[in-house]
């Protein structure tokens, strides 16, 4: 029978990796470990499948021997995945077995997330139809969001984003509706926007914690196409343009390459902007002897820096900059939740509502259309 966690933090990474190995020999293809690019290297060691969050989730939704998943990541991801997993055409090719999903540590959160709560949205959302009317602006979500926001999206006609397909799902949006609320990420909205020819003087940035009209007067709201949460990601935002000098100074030939997450006055000096995704392919894409900043999370580019000792690979910032929340996840998190599951008795499941999870997933289907 499986211990207390504390028992599992008291054992040597040794021990555990050897106890999760165990887990995935009797579990077989049953049991299915997802390890988002963000991860710690001992975790990511153990996982089926590696990938960005969205990625991560649709895999998983198409694997058909799956009955079990452990996600390695944070809330809102394990959230997405039992969306996609127990949809309901998948839960009827089961006979009603619903997978379930378990998240290791239920603290690992998204600071950027948390940024736009349902009751924030909800007021901002009443304030734009009383300055607009009905049916004026779209609502679009980021996948780092909870999944209440995402419902939100699919009871207002609106859609889910990821950074890949963002200019996607704001080209269909305009095309239904004169303006756009975008949220949490204030970054992606905004770069994803200007490359896509829409004018600084366009957009507006709302406030939740500034009281009516999220900060702005309300002439600023109407002259905007745009209105972009005051969200951000504390990793991402963290890389400066003083960042990006230093290596150009340094190293002429080398290439910047950046997450849509990190501010407009970065992006614009980047050589390269990408998704998780993007980005390690375009490391693996690249010819021996590419020289590469990178400013995403740091574990994923150290890792890149280990599997490519061929190229040239730095972190963009001159300090340690990771997704802590993400970190929280452990081998001890991972064999506790192993064990458990192995045992029958899973922890850590997290389970959308199905009224939440219905609409979510319409937004997700929308998304689906324009990826």
């Amino acid at each position: 029978m499986a211990a207390s966690l504390e028992t599992y933090q008291a054992m040597s990474a040794e021990e555990l990796t050897s106890r999760i190995q165990a887990v995935r020999r009797r579990m077989g293809p049953e049991l299915l470990i997802l390890g988002h690019h963000y991860q710690r290297d001992e975790v990511i060691a153990l996982a089926d499948l590696r990938g960005d969050s969205y990625q991560l989730s649709k895999q998983a939704a198409e694997n058909r021997q799956c009955r079990a998943i452990i996600f390695c990541g944070v809330h809102f991801m394990a959230e997405t995945a039992d969306i996609l997993v127990n949809r309901p055409e998948r839960l009827a090719e089961r006979s009603g077995f619903r997978v379930p999903v378990v998240l290791p540590d239920l603290e690992a959160g998204c600071s950027l997330a948390d940024m736009a709560r349902i009751d924030q949205v909800e007021a901002c959302w009443a304030q734009l139809t009383e300055l607009f009317g009905p049916e004026q602006v779209m609502p679009v979500t980021y996948v780092n969001s909870a999944a209440d926001l995402k419902a939100f999206c699919g009871r207002h006609g609106g859609i889910v984003c990821t950074s890949a397909n963002a200019r996607g799902a704001l080209e269909w949006a305009f095309a239904r509706r004169p303006r756009v609320l975008f949220f949490p990420d204030q970054h992606l909205g905004r770069n994803t926007a200007v490359r896509m020819g829409i004018r600084l003087e366009e957009m507006a940035v709302w406030n939740p914690q500034a009281g009516r009209w999220g900060g702005n007067q309300p002439e600023q709201l109407r002259q905007a196409r745009l209105i972009l949460w005051k969200g951000f990601c504390c990793v991402h935002q963290a890389f400066l343009p003083e960042h990006v000098h230093y290596f150009r100074r340094l190293y002429p030939d080398i290439k910047i390459l950046v997450h849509p997450e990190c501010m407009k006055e970065v992006v614009d000096l980047a050589d390269e902007i990408g998704s998780t995704s993007r980005i390690v392919r375009l490391v693996e894409q690249s010819p021996p002897g590419t020289r590469w900043a990178i400013g995403t999370e740091i574990h994923l580019v150290n890792r890149l820096a280990k599997e490519h000792p061929e190229q040239h690979i730095y972190f963009l910032a001159p300090f340690v900059r990771m997704c802590r929340t993400m970190y929280r996840i452990d081998l001890s998190n991972l064999c506790w939740a192993a064990e458990h599951l192995a045992d029958g008795a899973p922890v850590n499941v997290i389970r959308v509502e199905d009224s939440v999870a219905q609409y979510a997933l319409l937004a997700l289907e929308r998304m689906l259309q324009v990826a």
